[in-house]
């Protein structure tokens, strides 16, 4: 596997029928873009492709959303897919790089280490020739998955106070300006407009260009831009902890990955009335 966190439309190519292969559709779309991942992945997907349902593979007993279930839950979960330990594991979503980077770190947070993301997702796929294969898909048989949770890497609402209070780390949110701003009512209902205060604000469609992370000189300049040391330690957020991904991913092929990634995110914070809140610009 590449040691960035993408393989290329002609690897994958190259290595499809590889048994040791795992294609996962991390499609997942907010309710604004309108679009159904199940019948899109049902419409045409990479072949052999199993799809990664964000919201069935998450904690359903929480009132979060996409938070992480228990390692066992996980486990369980990897095993009815088929895929086990020792695979390698690439990841795509239908956007490009919208999703897919919130699958791999929830794989990688369980232990997964040989998981990356097709470059420029299912849109280079299809724009290269690659073939689609239309249908629901069969999951492999059962396999054995082991998971075990990275506490270090997830960080949750005391976390992210105390680095706030102390310095000890930036918090970068990946929302949009005017929501980090408090000038856009939030999507979830009883959640606040704003942010977390001193947080810092990195849209992540400004790490972005066609749907691939831009080149390091310029991801460098859009942390910098928006006061972001990349030396220093980040806990990445957003509204719900898919973006926040994105911000980590961009982080971690700069060769500084963040600290950690707040799972409840600004759904959480800004929904529990003891939690600050700030509005305007950073």
């Amino acid at each position: 596997m590449a040691k960035t966190p993408f393989v290329t439309v002609d690897w994958l190519k190259a290595r499809l029928d590889a048994p040791d292969i795992v294609v996962l559709d991390a499609s997942w779309y907010l309710p604004v873009q309108g679009r159904d991942a199940a019948a899109d992945y049902a419409a045409g997907h990479v072949p052999g492709a199993i799809r990664f349902d964000i919201d069935a593979m998450s904690d359903e007993n929480s009132p979060l959303p996409h938070m992480l279930p228990r390692p066992e839950v996980f486990a369980s979960r990897m095993r009815t897919l088929g895929i086990g330990d020792g695979v390698q594991i690439v990841v795509y979503d239908g956007m490009g790089l919208f999703s897919a980077p919130r699958v791999r770190w929830m794989l990688m947070a369980f232990g997964v280490r040989d998981v990356a993301i097709l470059e420029g997702g299912l849109t280079a796929w299809v724009a290269a020739g690659g073939p689609l294969e239309e249908g629901e898909g069969h999951p492999r048989a059962r396999r054995h998955f082991t998971a075990r949770l990275d506490h270090g890497v997830v960080a949750d609402a005391n976390d992210v106070a105390r680095v706030l209070e102390t310095g000890s780390a930036q918090v970068v949110d990946a929302r949009s300006g005017p929501r980090f701003r408090g000038e856009e009512a939030e999507p979830r209902p009883g959640v606040r407009p704003g942010h977390m205060p001193g947080a810092r604000n990195v849209h992540y469609s400004a790490l972005q260009s066609d749907g691939r992370l831009k080149d390091p000189d310029a991801l460098r300049a859009v942390f910098a831009q928006n006061g972001v040391d990349i030396e220093r330690p980040v806990v990445t957020t957003c509204g719900s902890g898919v973006t926040a991904a994105i911000v980590a991913l961009a982080l971690e092929t700069l060769g500084h990955p963040p600290r950690a990634l707040y799972d409840g995110s600004w759904s959480e914070w800004g929904s529990d009335a003891a939690r600050p809140v700030a509005t305007g610009p950073a």
